[in-house]
């Protein structure tokens, strides 16, 4: 495991943004961790999270002009990555969306910087269903943008259903045609809670969870 996955883990573990236990998950599944990056509510947490996320996209080598955040939760990490690669000396324009258009002011659905021509980088935090990527999808090229990459904080690493063997990551991509990066993914999790002397107790629980929904 990579030295910015372990970091993102303990991070995420600090900030009770990653919690193991026994939880219900909106598939009815019942998964024996939840990861909700809400909890990274501080302007520490974000700045770290943000460097986590840019060390994966640095590593994962991908080419991309502009981040573009899904609202909601895809604007706060959008905007806390754009600010990282800013101390890191690349500046990148930021553009994010609002759930419901304006008809007043500047109007309009989409904030920030002009996608037109540029190569974007859509960032969130997780892939669930995909939905709220693949309408990201839709507002990047409806304004003139070409989806370059997707960041996510964790992958899940699960199948989508009994009928697609694949995760929800992996069909993102392959329907959109670009690669999807993930600071963490559920391997990771289970070597981090292989050396965490607190977590050794849910080892067990994680390899049942993936051998019932793992994507192999």
């Amino acid at each position: 495991m990579t030295e910015h996955r372990q970091r993102f883990l303990q991070l995420a573990l600090d900030a009770d943004a990653l919690r193991f236990g026994e939880f219900t998950l909106k598939s009815g599944r019942v998964s024996p961790y939840f990861f909700n990056a809400g909890r990274f509510d501080s302007g520490t947490r974000m700045a770290r999270l943000a460097a986590c996320y840019a060390d994966a996209i640095d590593q994962a080598g991908l080419d991309f002009d502009l981040v573009f955040g899904p609202a909601y939760k895809g604007i706060p990490l959008a905007t806390a990555l754009a600010c990282e690669y800013a101390h890191r000396g690349r500046e990148l324009p930021l553009a994010f969306n609002r759930k419901e258009a304006k008809d007043h002011g500047e109007g309009g659905s989409l904030i920030g910087a002009s996608l037109a021509g540029r190569r974007v980088l859509i960032v969130d935090d997780v892939i669930t269903a995909g939905t709220a990527i693949r309408e990201a999808l839709a507002i990047i090229r409806a304004a003139g943008g070409k989806p370059a990459a997707i960041a996510v904080a964790l992958d899940r690493q699960e199948i989508a259903s009994e009928q697609d063997p694949r995760s929800a990551a992996q069909a993102v991509a392959a329907e959109a045609g670009i690669p999807v990066v993930a600071v963490a993914g559920m391997d990771d999790l289970l070597a981090f809670a292989g050396t965490n002397p607190e977590l050794v107790g849910f080892q067990e629980p994680l390899l049942a969870y993936r051998a019932r929904y793992g994507n192999h």
